[in-house]
């Protein structure tokens, strides 16, 4: 895994509602932005639990992650203004990605937007981030009839995610129709209680997303587990949420975004509504799109044996006295490929196709510059079923 998990700092990371059940279930931690989360579970660990997902179905505790509601009179231009997607071709019912930058371009966070109505909106943050998106939402809100609602603390996100995700659902008496990035309101009745389940995911597999109350989550964790097991997959961890990503060429914020590294370096264009009259940091990102001497984001493929890792460089090729023309932001090795791949900031003049070199430690491996995913998106595809 290319996870920058960082060593315990003075200040205690914060456990997620659901720690007590992963410890029981054998759990290996670390620490990422702040939260002690579970990297792989005894028994498995990250080549299992990623071979679960692409093939059967995988369960995620996602709680660490924000949920904030913003409601009222002006809701939807506040949003325009700050987000860089935009609202208005999304209806009630679906979910948008979107990001959120400074004056000078840099991405404060990538979240999604879930649209319930009319001035009415869910906002999903990272967690490292959640503080700086409220934070800016508030600011944005203040003097209007826009209210931010931090419903974090109160909230559970779990995710599943796999082709046999529908049948883990089932499992637990809960029977989508959704579309992908698209959501249901769960009343009172339903078997988790209030909140939202949607049809998205960071895995590139079919899959849904439950947004609920940390005591329903606590309860269903244990079903949902069972459901999983049922049908031949597990429950994961970051490790395996991040070698899955990765393979899609999904971008991770602090890796592939960040203060630095802008949507249209990151490859991100598509998520921007460059007709909009205007947003926070469109002027540079606009000049972004125009400079050719800006890097952007490029998949790799190695071609020799070796794990490749976020921070190393990449030279034109394999020569000795080659010339630096790129850096990892992101690198594993592919379980599903059973080969290094990495997604680099490489110049443009390197294209698609080239080969360069991925220099490990003063190693120089030999790699294809590709097209992402690495393997197929199967976000959309429909899931099987005995």
């Amino acid at each position: 895994m290319c996870l920058k998990v960082t060593a315990m700092n003075e200040s205690a990371p914060s456990h997620g509602p659901l720690h007590e059940l992963h410890e029981q279930a054998g759990a290996k931690f670390g620490e990422f932005s702040g939260w002690l989360m579970p990297l792989e579970y005894a028994g498995g660990g990250v080549v299992a639990e990623h071979t679960a997902v692409r093939e059967a179905a995988g369960l995620f505790d996602v709680s660490h992650m924000g949920t904030v509601g913003v409601s009222g009179n002006g809701t939807n231009q506040l949003l325009q203004e700050l987000f860089t997607n935009d609202l208005t071709k999304v209806e009630p019912g679906r979910v948008q990605y979107t990001l959120m930058c400074d004056d000078t371009g840099g991405v404060i966070d990538d979240l999604l937007v879930y649209v319930v109505g009319t001035d009415d909106a869910v906002i999903v943050p990272n967690a490292g981030n959640r503080s700086a998106v409220v934070a800016a939402l508030h600011d944005a809100a203040e003097g209007t009839e826009v209210v931010v609602d931090d419903r974090s603390d109160d909230t559970a996100i779990i995710a599943i995610q796999g082709p046999r995700a529908d049948d883990v659902l089932a499992a637990v008496g809960i029977t989508p129709q959704l579309d992908y990035m698209s959501f249901t309101q769960l009343d009172d009745e339903s078997p988790v209680g209030h909140g939202l389940l949607a049809r998205t995911g960071y895995t590139g597999e079919r899959g849904y997303e439950l947004i609920i109350a940390i005591p329903a989550a606590v309860r269903v964790w244990p079903e949902l587990a069972a459901a999983v097991q049922a049908v031949d997959g597990r429950v994961c961890g970051l490790g395996a949420r991040d070698t899955l990503r990765t393979e899609m060429g999904y971008p991770l914020h602090g890796h592939e975004l960040g203060a630095q590294i802008n949507p249209v370096m990151a490859g991100s264009s598509w998520a921007i509504g460059w007709d909009k009259p205007d947003f926070v940091g469109k002027t540079v990102l606009a000049q972004t799109r125009k400079n050719s001497q800006t890097r952007r984001l490029r998949g790799l493929l190695l071609i020799d044996r070796g794990v490749p890792r976020p921070d190393m460089p990449v030279r034109a090729s394999a020569a000795a006295d080659a010339a630096e023309v790129g850096v990892l932001t992101s690198g594993t090795f592919s379980p599903s490929l059973k080969q290094g791949i990495a997604l680099a900031l490489l110049d443009q003049s390197v294209a698609v196709g080239d080969r360069v070199a991925v220099d490990v430690r003063g190693r120089l491996l030999e790699a294809e510059v590709v097209k992402t995913p690495f393997v197929p998106n199967r976000t959309a595809g429909v899931a099987t079923r005995d």
